[in-house]
């Protein structure tokens, strides 16, 4: 069987599910030992300690010019010790222009087979890799073998499929016949896909695979060389992907440098000169907004971003109020404000938010907000590992700036203790009320667990002031609760304008 036979199944019922946008998962979510085996939890955890405070010398890239490593637990807030091999600018450029000519003329069956193939490789390495994404991100267990696991495999697999199918979209070969009455023209004709060239991938420092498989996956499909720059603070777990891709080129006599790894450091980063190389065609970039405008600005580049936004709620009606504050309260608690998707910006009127059992106050939700939140904090078996920890100190400092911020603090910021980790960097949510028109204060992305509740005149103006935000400062997701059909769609239509995505009336277990 060749390898592209191994893995056709799960490529067509991949591409199917594209079509139909059905739910399709191949690679289980769940850690549970039934599916990924009795040890493999503590064979990923004694994995991840093993490389601790050592080289991480699986990668195939040779010649290394150099070691380096700078991440931090921010559960341990201890160095991991991890050093990664490093390069100049040059040399990767130089390594990935060799490996491109070659991987350009591969043929899309045999791309799709290799990387599939990466991703079984992959899925061995789930828990080693959900450890390692908990001490550089400070992820909760769950979420980091979810999101850096299962999650990212599959928008691999979309990626890989998405590519592999509009590759084979079209003929590479036809006989043209044009009918000229007494006689035929005839040309044999071909068709060749041809690639960019080299791809860089630019990692963040809270999902390093989750928001970086794509853009690795969907160059690599496409006959691009790769250069996979990590965040410095979270490499580990992105250096094990990388690792498993040149483990399977170099099985089937590929350049493993078609998908290089380009590990920096804080004092001596590398990613600007990487980006402005002449011979990068492609970048995929995740992270703040200045530097994704600056990276968007650069000429003669094809560039792909998913920068900063302000994530908006609208509250206009709801069928269950509790039901509601609880939803949105694990929104706010999940890994402390710190995914891309986290709510910041509650739109309220001033006039309450009506139910089945009469009108809820502004301040009567605010209160229950407050309640649902404080009672998942201080639930030990639960709280401590939907919060997580906080990636970056600055994070932490922010919260503690926006306390200042003019408005009533609804819920002020404070510590817990991770029973796991004693010194973990933790900070639980700040909740702030201000006026509509404060649009100084609530107006930009505040990173972190920070919610401002902003009362506003009407419906009308929530929404408003929502596809506002999200047009001049993006956004990514938006909430909301509407028991009005009218309403629903105008909200729908009026964030479809400004290229935000809704999400409905969540009250059970999916969350924004």
């Amino acid at each position: 069987m060749s390898l592209f036979e191994k893995h056709n199944s799960v490529l067509t019922k991949a591409i199917d599910a594209l079509h139909s946008r059905k739910f399709y998962a191949a690679f289980p979510e769940h850690p549970a030992p039934a599916v990924y085996g009795e040890t493999a939890d503590a064979d990923g955890q004694a994995k991840f300690k093993a490389a601790l405070g050592n080289k991480f010398s699986e990668l195939k890239q040779s010649n290394a010019e150099g070691w380096a490593g700078q991440e931090e637990s921010p559960y341990l807030q201890e160095p991991l010790k991890v050093s990664y091999p490093t390069y100049s600018v040059n040399t990767l450029i130089n390594n990935a222009k060799s490996a491109f000519h070659t991987w350009r003329k591969v043929s899309a069956e045999e791309r799709a087979a290799i990387l599939m193939e990466s991703l079984d490789r992959m899925k061995g390495r789930f828990f080693e890799i959900a450890y390692a994404t908990m001490h550089t991100t400070g992820q909760g267990y769950m979420m980091a073998f979810q999101a850096s696991g299962p999650h990212a495999a599959d928008r691999a697999l979309e990626a890989i499929a998405a590519g592999y199918e509009e590759l084979k979209r079209f003929p590479s070969s036809a006989l043209w016949d044009k009918p000229m009455g007494k006689f035929n023209i005839q040309l044999n004709k071909e068709w060749r896909a041809v690639p960019k060239g080299i791809s860089v991938v630019i990692g963040c420092s809270t999902f390093p695979t989750w928001n970086s498989v794509t853009g690795i996956y969907g160059s690599l499909i496409t006959g691009n060389a790769v250069i996979v720059k990590p965040h410095p603070g979270a490499i580990l777990p992105i250096a094990i992907v990388v690792a498993e891709i040149q483990k399977v080129l170099s099985e089937n006599n590929f350049d493993p440098n078609t998908c290089q790894l380009a590990v920096d450091t804080y004092d001596k980063m590398i990613t600007k000169e990487l980006a402005e190389h002449k011979d990068v065609k492609l970048i995929d970039y995740t992270g703040n907004s200045t530097f994704g405008s600056y990276l968007e600005a650069l000429p003669n580049k094809i560039v792909f971003t998913e920068k900063t936004g302000v994530n908006s709620v609208i509250l206009d009606s709801v069928a269950d109020i509790d039901k509601t504050a609880a939803n949105l309260a694990f929104s706010i608690n999940l890994y402390s404000g710190q995914m891309c998707t986290a709510p910041q910006n509650f739109y309220i009127p001033e006039g309450g938010i009506p139910t089945p059992n009469g009108t809820v106050t502004f301040d009567e939700f605010a209160q229950k907000l407050v309640d649902n939140i404080n009672g998942l904090i201080d639930n030990p078996k639960a709280g401590p590992f939907v919060l997580g920890a906080v990636q970056n100190r600055k994070t932490s400092e922010r919260v503690l700036q926006a306390e200042k911020f003019s408005g009533k603090v609804w819920l002020k910021s404070r510590t817990f203790e991770n029973p796991m980790f004693k010194n973990a960097r933790v900070a639980t949510p700040v909740i702030l009320e201000v006026d509509s028109s404060k649009k100084d204060v609530f107006g930009a992305e505040l990173f972190g667990p920070i919610v401002f509740l902003i009362k506003t005149k009407n419906t009308d103006e929530s929404i408003q002031l929502a596809q506002e935000m999200a047009i001049h400062h993006g956004a990514i997701s938006c909430g909301a609760y509407t028991t009005n059909p009218a309403v629903k769609e105008k909200i729908a239509d009026e964030m479809a304008l400004a290229a935000t995505p809704v999400s409905f009336n969540l009250t059970g277990g999916i969350y924004m």
